[in-house]
Formats: C-alpha cells, sequence, structure tokens
C-alpha cells in the first residue's frame, strides 16, 4: 500500500519541494500550510508520517505535535523549523517528534530520514509482534504486561506513554546490564543523533516517577554514574 506523508508547512516553496521528494520515494503527499487544518486533517485518519514545520499560523508546530501524541496509536512525526538551538531539538523531542531536522536541509537528506523513520516504523511492528508473544516480567513488586502493554506497581496500575513503555520493557528485557543514552536513543528512539540524549534523560525522570517509591532513590531504574542507566538485576 502507498503510504500516506501529510505536511504541514506554510512556506509555499518548501512545501512543494517536499510534496516533490515524498512522490519521488513513492509516496501520496497532502500539503497544508495551517497548524490547525494539518492537526484536523490528521485526526480524519489515513496518515502514516507527518512532516511538521515548527512556526506555523493557526496553531504552532510544537501544539500540533503535542495533540498528534494524544491520539491513540503511534504515527512518525518529522519536524522541519529554521531554529537550530539544542533547546529547539529538545523541546521538539518531548513534544513527541522522532526526528528534526533544521532549514536549510538538502533532498537526500530529508529523502534519508524520511526512509529511516519508516525502517524505525517496521522496527516497532516487529517488536510488537514479538512483544505479543512475549511472557510477563515481575520484579520486586513491578508487572509489566507486554501482550497489553500494561504496568503494574504494587497491584496499581501505572500509566505509562507508549515510549515510556518501550524504555521500560527495553531495560526489562535486559535486567542489570547498562545502557548509554546514546544506546537508548538508538534501541528505543530508533536513532542516534549528537545532542538529543537529554530527551533520555527526560523520559527516564518521568518513568521514576510513575513507577519508584521514590524517586529521589530509584530501585527499578538505576544510574550508573559516568555511563547511563541498568535496569534493577
Amino acid at each position: 500500500m502507498t503510504r500516506t506523508v501529510l505536511i504541514i508547512e506554510d512556506n509555499p516553496g518548501i512545501g512543494e519541494l517536499v510534496s516533490m521528494q515524498v512522490k519521488d520515494l513513492d509516496m501520496q503527499p497532502v500539503l497544508v500550510d495551517r497548524g490547525d487544518d494539518g492537526l484536523e486533517r490528521f485526526r480524519r485518519g489515513g496518515i502514516d508520517l507527518v512532516i511538521l514545520d515548527l512556526m506555523l499560523p493557526g496553531l504552532d508546530g510544537l501544539s500540533v505535535c503535542r495533540e498528534i501524541r494524544a491520539v491513540p496509536g503511534y504515527v512518525p512525526v518529522l519536524m522541519l523549523t529554521a531554529k537550530s538551538t539544542e533547546l529547539d531539538r529538545v523541546l521538539g523531542l518531548e513534544m513527541g517528534a522522532d526526528d528534526y531536522l533544521t532549514k536549510p536541509f538538502s533532498v537526500a537528506e530529508l529523502a534519508a530520514r524520511i526512509k529511516a523513520l519508516f525502517r524505525r516504523v517496521d522496527a516497532l511492528s516487529s517488536r510488537a509482534s514479538e512483544q505479543a508473544k512475549a511472557e510477563e516480567v515481575e520484579v520486586d513488586g513491578l508487572r509489566i504486561d507486554p501482550v497489553r502493554r500494561r504496568v503494574f506497581v504494587h497491584g496499581s496500575e501505572a500509566e505509562l506513554t507508549a515510549r515510556e513503555f518501550d524504555l521500560l520493557w527495553h531495560f526489562a528485557c535486559h535486567r542489570g546490564r547498562v545502557f548509554s543514552r546514546a544506546q537508548l536513543l538508538d534501541a528505543v528512539w530508533g536513532y542516534n543523533h549528537e545532542g538529543y540524549e537529554h530527551t533520555v534523560n527526560t523520559h527516564i525522570n518521568r518513568l521514576r516517577n510513575k513507577i519508584e517509591t521514590n524517586p529521589a532513590e530509584p530501585r527499578y531504574v538505576q544510574t550508573v554514574w559516568g555511563v547511563g542507566y541498568r535496569f534493577l538485576d
């Protein structure tokens, strides 16, 4: 089936350029020039990838990304922006963007990022199939159900986001092994770009707040100073 790419970009020249590249990749582009209109189109369904500008009329890109992540199901988001500071990259990732491309960009790099995101989608589908066959993991009052993607701490359910669950499940499948932030980005997020490691810290902190009795002294997800993190062995 042909994949459909929603492009939310208010610059006509860039929008047409991205649309042409999407067509060259044998995908169907849908071009919208306002954030609110783009979000409305996304909610109608049938979108396989969102290419999203940060500065938009109607609704800014960060808000659009946040609303996309509130919709059940996973659709990758590639953010396009003229802003290039690390803070902007981290904000985009923390709102749920999967990757970040700074203007001006080359057509070849855009194509590479799109292909990489769809490889990640395929990998996640494979991971979901593996999880559907996996058994529950229970460690010291923490129970992880990979089939229903639910987590319980001493009998009470912890409401995790999809990314938080994937992060916890990755740890639980490799108990005692130490992972650097870069390794976690590659394994859980599906990419490893310099400067994005801060988003790992943010997700670790949020995960700890949901599953640890005392997040300041974590028992399950432990810090290995100077290296990274590991799960309780």
